[in-house]
């Protein structure tokens, strides 16, 4: 991929006394009134700073929630102004609208170094349909236009994609870069050896990412319910667990094709329902009972993946292994997180793709211990996948 221009490629004329338009996602949970989580407020926070000290006048976009194209008071970013003002170190204010005369008015008013948040960019009829004049109209908030908002990126909505036919310079922030580089890197030239680590509960939602892996990595480590669809084309057992019937015959190919180099959960923590923890145990693969499911990967596997993970270089993580969420059903996950945590220590990159991925190694204290956590897990599988992505392709590419 052509490497896009960063807002260290800017130069100060283009920055200073400029409005500069930063997409961002502060897309976070709020909790009576307030900011639950301030994770992608602080993934935004070097960005924001840099450009304010650079003297840019920093006009930030931001979607919160999925409003349907209108004004819903609950999905207002007005409680993020506080939690965005502690975590940026820098006063942020507020304006309650985001492209009407006094949005823009709002903007013109900034002086350098000051920070501007506007309202709830899916408020607007258009955002999600990138409606061209709505696009036009965002433009006319600001002088340069940046996308640090990898969680949206591969989404084509006028405030990622369609405002920058209209405004350039058009950059990625740091932390898009940061998303690009590691992800990238990954993909394009790993340290060997490379193993990636997949969960969650189908295969479906992972297909692409399996067929775009396979020819890149040493060793692929299935793991999660999508694991039983895999068992049902070995012709095992798989009791009452989550199984894909259309897809077990793409799972047989998968693994015709892969051969050694995918490796399957060897056991299985099994429990007659999924509120019965109490009552799991662990058993060999090809002995799932009939009455049972399987919701966590067994011992066994966790000190395979475990073993796996201590010899690699390049480990990318990217779904649970099993129902984490759950005390009893959460030590295979548990087991990834740690051994990762390991790796970094010991110099491997480690690289956990966004979604339920982040939020276990959230959950467990140990996001700081990897090299990298995804802010964004539709956008970080689309990566993988190989597939292009509408916020980055919009960037003006270097030497261009």
């Amino acid at each position: 991929m052509k490497r896009r221009r960063t807002i260290q490629d800017l130069r100060d004329a283009e920055v200073r006394a400029k409005r500069v338009l930063v997409r961002v996602d502060f897309n976070v949970p709020l909790a009576d009134g307030r900011v639950a989580d301030v994770t992608r407020i602080a993934a935004a926070a070097p960005t924001i700073r840099h450009l304010a000290a650079m003297g840019g006048r920093v006009v930030l976009l931001s979607h919160l929630g999925r409003p349907k194209a209108k004004v819903e008071p609950k999905y207002s970013l007005a409680p993020v102004v506080e939690a965005a003002t502690r975590v940026i170190g820098l006063p942020v204010q507020w304006c309650g609208t985001t492209v009407d005369a006094a949005a823009v008015e709002a903007t013109r008013r900034l002086k350098d170094g000051e920070v501007l948040l506007l309202e709830n960019t899916r408020f607007l009829p258009g955002e999600e349909t990138n409606d061209d004049g709505l696009a036009s109209a965002l433009a006319a908030l600001g002088d340069v236009y940046v996308n640090d908002a990898f969680g949206a990126a591969h989404r084509a909505h006028a405030s990622t994609a369609g405002v920058a036919k209209h405004l350039r310079p058009a950059v990625a922030g740091l932390l898009m870069q940061k998303e690009l580089d590691y992800l990238g890197g990954a993909l394009d030239k790993p340290k060997r050896p490379f193993i990636a680590i997949l969960g969650g509960s189908k295969i479906s939602g992972k297909i692409d990412v399996i067929e775009a892996l396979l020819p890149k990595v040493d060793g692929l480590l299935i793991g999660g319910a999508m694991a039983c669809t895999f068992f049902k084309a070995m012709g095992l057992e798989t009791g009452n667990s989550l199984v894909e019937p259309e897809r077990v015959a793409l799972a047989k190919e998968l693994m015709d094709r892969a051969g050694f180099r995918l490796t399957l959960p060897h056991d299985a923590l099994v429990a007659p329902a999924i509120d019965q923890p109490g009552q799991a145990r662990a058993v060999k693969r090809d002995a799932i009972p009939a009455t049972a499911a399987m919701y966590d990967i067994g011992p066994e596997s966790c000190a395979s993946y475990a073993r796996a993970i201590a010899a690699a270089q390049t480990v990318l993580w990217n779904g649970p292994m099993g129902v984490f969420e759950t005390p009893g059903f959460d030590a295979g996950t548990g087991t990834v997180a740690r051994a990762m945590a390991e790796a970094t220590k010991r110099g491997a990159t480690t690289i956990v793709g966004g979604g339920d991925s982040a939020a276990a190694v959230e959950q467990a204290g140990l996001a700081a211990s990897m090299s990298h956590v995804s802010t964004g897990g539709g956008a970080s599988l689309e990566f993988l996948e190989g597939k292009a992505l509408s916020g980055v392709e919009c960037l003006d590419q270097v030497g261009a």
